[in-house]
């Protein structure tokens, strides 16, 4: 299901804080950058960290990459977490607003969510199938308009027409496996066992395995969902 073309919101975590909290999640949970994934510069990430955030731009060989995932996984199964949530993107550019969605609604144990517009959509959602969890985001206006308004916020000069050639992920940790959820992939892929305590570390790896297929691009940006004010 398609309607409008939406303007993309910025890789910008003040703004994507913004979102969220305009959202209904409290002010002590942030999105922050990482500056880098070495261990000395991901010891300085505030934990607990419980979400990670990738922008990697699409290319040959990351679709290639897609592929080549999808039909192996298709060949050799693998196991997915009931309690794992997660949605197809019906609409485009709104991959961002995705991961964030993502985000928050695997780690609800954690995240004391308001009542809202993502609450209600998380709760009428909880029972629904992937594509049907993807339909009813499009049908969601409330939290539509709040991606429009944030996304006019972002320092970023663009409009809808702009082709968008990047692309949001997020990986959380569900039931001791970590887990990248890609609203375009067919399926939540288990990338297999972390901890809460190691899911940066363990993302970071996975994170490096993307940044390596592209060895020539340098536009990679990486982020954590972490509480910190």
């Amino acid at each position: 299901m398609e309607t409008d073309v939406l303007v993309p919101i910025e890789s910008n975590p003040e703004v994507m804080t913004k979102f969220l909290q305009k959202l209904g999640v409290p002010p002590d949970w942030s999105i922050l950058d990482v500056i880098g994934l070495d261990a000395l510069s991901l010891s300085w990430v505030p934990r607990p960290v419980i979400s990670v955030l990738l922008l990697y731009p699409i290319s040959a060989s990351s679709e290639e990459h897609k592929k080549k995932e999808e039909s192996e996984i298709l060949s050799k199964g693998q196991e997915i977490s009931s309690n794992v949530f997660y949605m197809k993107q019906c609409l485009s550019n709104v991959c961002g607003t995705i991961a964030l969605v993502h985000s928050v609604a695997n780690n609800l144990d954690k995240i004391q969510l308001a009542d809202g517009y993502l609450k209600k959509f998380l709760d009428e959602a909880r029972t629904l199938d992937p594509d049907e969890r993807g339909i009813l985001f499009t049908e969601s206006a409330n939290i539509i308009n709040a991606h429009k308004e944030l996304a006019e916020e972002g320092q970023t000069n663009s409009s809808p027409e702009d082709l968008v050639n990047h692309h949001f992920i997020a990986f959380v940790h569900k039931d001791g496996m970590l887990y990248e959820l890609d609203g375009n992939k067919a399926f939540p892929i288990n990338h297999g066992p972390t901890t809460a305590e190691n899911l940066l570390e363990d993302a970071a790896k996975i994170c490096m395995e993307f940044i390596n297929r592209d060895p020539d691009e340098v536009r990679f940006t990486v982020m954590v969902l972490s509480e910190y004010e």
